[in-house]
């Protein structure tokens, strides 16, 4: 067994280690790998949890030994806005984590996909440059743009549009209600997701959550996402129903739908495992651009 700090307490474990309000996490254990060596263990509430900090120990636990640590434990912002977990990189490790997975390194990820799709991205890229530049003319020539949102708005645009075929940020989405609501639940999810939670340290202390109201903001939170992506999923089945599709047009929710509803893959319900991977998608884009 991997060393362990002193000073954990009964329940919270070494929670109280790891606080603070001018402390920052990593630093906290550099201090403590320092002490125990580059592997060790904390106590997070009842968890225990295994922080490495070696370039070799850290190859021997995600190549060598890569299945023991390809699943995540369950936590309930996951629980809540993620579908009961079915987000790919959330999902447990099995049958429908390696259907998934192999869906989407195969189907959506391939390199003849993203090149099939490579207009998307070549559209929004102009739709910005002329953004830029009609700012720039309507202001004499010269104009200060915050190009953070800008190429945030960028990104999200291609992977929404790539995975819908939707434009839902920035210029060109009209200020719909729609765009608004569906906005406003992303930045609510990617808040809620970032939150300690008591219940997911010490589980028979969930109750705190419900009474800070984390609860009930994350369950109107996962209503507006499914809201969208429900929205999604529906359009693309009657876009099926009346028509083929060109090859061009068929973007992530397509490829999805075809694969799972002609019973390609093993999947309990079939929304779900679409939707699930349309926001690990969003997810994952997001974490890029920041």
């Amino acid at each position: 067994m991997p060393p362990e700090p002193a000073g954990s307490w009964p329940i919270i474990g070494h929670l109280h280690l790891l606080g603070g309000a001018n402390q920052l996490l990593h630093r906290t254990f550099g201090v403590m790998a320092d002490k125990y060596g580059p592997i060790f263990s904390v106590c997070h509430g009842i968890r225990r949890v295994l922080v490495v900090s070696n370039w070799e120990i850290v190859k021997e636990c995600l190549a060598t030994n890569d299945m023991v640590f390809a699943a995540r434990p369950k936590y309930l912002a996951v629980k809540i806005m993620g579908y009961d977990h079915a987000m790919l990189g959330f999902a447990p490790y099995g049958q429908y984590w390696r259907d998934m997975r192999k869906l989407t390194m195969v189907e959506l990820l391939s390199n003849s996909r993203l090149e099939m799709l490579k207009h998307v991205r070549d559209t929004e890229i102009k739709l910005l440059l002329k953004d830029l530049h009609d700012r720039s003319i309507k202001n004499g020539g010269h104009v200060m743009v915050e190009m953070k949102e800008k190429f945030g708005n960028l990104t999200m645009n291609i992977i929404v549009r790539m995975l819908a075929g939707k434009r839902y940020f920035g210029t060109d989405t009209n200020g719909d209600e729609e765009s608004a609501r569906f906005q406003k639940a992303l930045g609510d999810f990617f808040y809620l997701l970032g939150l300690f939670l008591v219940s997911d340290a010490v589980p028979f202390l969930g109750w705190l959550d419900f009474v800070k109201g984390f609860v009930g903001k994350m369950k109107r939170t996962a209503t507006e996402i499914d809201s969208a992506f429900s929205s999604w999923v529906e359009d693309h089945r009657r876009n099926r129903l009346n028509g083929s599709i060109d090859e061009e047009e068929r973007d992530f929710i397509h490829v999805l739908l075809s694969n799972l509803e002609d019973g390609k893959i093993s999947a309990v319900d079939t929304d779900t495992a679409i939707k699930g991977t349309c926001l690990v998608s969003v997810y994952d884009f997001c974490h890029q651009v920041q």
